[in-house]
């Protein structure tokens, strides 16, 4: 049985067409503006001082690309769209449209195959192109990632057992190693220490962390030092406690954008079985706006060519003032979801819905308006 894909017709070559030359030269547009100030005055600078030479500072300037290119998509199909169908309308082509009886959605179908398929691309570019760009960026610049971090263990019943403040830690060599040993009895909520062990440095092992050059305290009950001592050796941690706390340590500079799907996917889990319940609660968040931010930019482009629909004599103006006022307050409101998915205010998976609730329910309001 073959299988039959529907005719493209010359008006679906001929809205492409104009649609995809406005979007494309909107998404240039907003990455030049973006990229301009700051990023290539920088590299011109570097270069000139002989940092880099010019085959490496073109280099930096394209892995710069893919964080600025996944928010130019939406933008630059929200921009494309309405620029093409203010143009139709102003012509009045889209008059014409109407009057043969092309409905709406008819007109905004090659409008959504288009915006799907960009969609896709900022989909691939922000799970594979980000992270890749940005670890390409730190090889170059010779950056070193440092990591200061705080890995409690507990028991079943989330009780304390060890608390291990890391100063310093590059890869698996560490500096400044403050161990906190709790007691397993609880005096009225609070979990008494018995000993503090400070090291000058430690390693991190395949099955547990080894710390060297210690300084220990032994505690009493009432709190004050009954004995002070040295050790050379230290070994802390079990297997898995110790592969956690080094994975969780390497992973908390690192921002969201670094990090692939599948390897976020498998942080999720590991935030989950820690019981880090704000870290998880904001990383889920960002893993779900992944998946839900490209169908934004199918939303951003029919509400572009909504915003379009005019009459011939109306100002083109109102149509751009509310589109990039849309954009505007779509991301300037995206760390404030953020900070009520990270707090546990609101669920993550509402907090990463919210904007396409929003714009679906802004097509809707303009549809009517329009009384398409």
């Amino acid at each position: 049985m073959s299988i039959k894909f529907p005719k493209i017709s010359i008006y679906d070559k001929y809205i492409l067409k104009q649609v995809s030359g406005a979007t494309i030269a909107a998404v240039l547009l907003f990455t030049i503006v973006w990229i301009a100030p700051e990023i290539l005055l920088n590299t011109v600078r570097d270069t000139l001082d002989g940092r880099y030479d010019v085959h490496t500072a073109l280099i930096l300037l394209l892995c710069e690309l893919p964080k600025i290119i996944d928010k130019a998509i939406p933008v630059g199909l929200l921009l494309g769209t309405l620029f093409t169908f203010d143009k139709l309308s102003k012509d009045s082509e889209m008059t014409i449209f109407r009057a043969i009886g092309m409905s709406f959605q008819r007109i905004v179908t090659p409008v959504v195959i288009f915006a799907l398929l960009f969609a896709s691309i900022c989909f691939v570019i922000e799970n594979r192109g980000t992270p890749y760009a940005e670890s390409k960026l730190r090889a170059i610049r010779g950056d070193v990632i440092h990591s200061q971090y705080i890995y409690t263990q507990k028991d079943k019943s989330g009780h304390p057992l060890l608390a291990v403040v890391i100063s310093r830690a590059i890869g698996k060599n560490m500096e400044n190693i403050t161990v906190l040993d709790f007691s397993s009895t609880i005096y009225q909520d609070v979990h008494q220490l018995t000993n503090i062990y400070v090291a000058k440095k430690g390693t991190v092992k395949d099955d547990h962390w080894l710390l060297e050059d210690i300084s220990t305290y032994q505690i009493s009950n009432d709190g004050i030092y009954i004995k002070i001592g040295k050790k050379d050796k230290l070994s802390i941690l079990d297997k898995e406690s110790a592969q956690n706390a080094y994975i969780l340590m390497n992973y908390s500079p690192l921002k969201e954008r670094d990090i692939s799907n599948p390897r976020l996917k498998k942080y999720l889990k590991l935030l989950k079985h820690e019981g880090l319940d704000e870290e998880y609660n904001y990383m889920l968040n960002k893993y779900l706006q992944r998946f839900l931010s490209p169908f934004v930019g199918v939303l951003l482009a029919v509400l572009g060519c909504l915003l379009g629909f005019s009459k011939p004599r109306e100002q083109r103006v109102v149509g751009f003032t509310i589109g990039i006022g849309c954009v505007f307050v779509y991301y300037i409101t995206l760390p404030f979801f953020d900070m009520l998915a990270e707090k546990g205010i609101l669920s993550p998976y509402i907090t990463a819905l919210v904007p396409i609730i929003a714009f679906m329910f802004a097509i809707y309001v303009f549809y009517k308006l329009k009384d398409l």
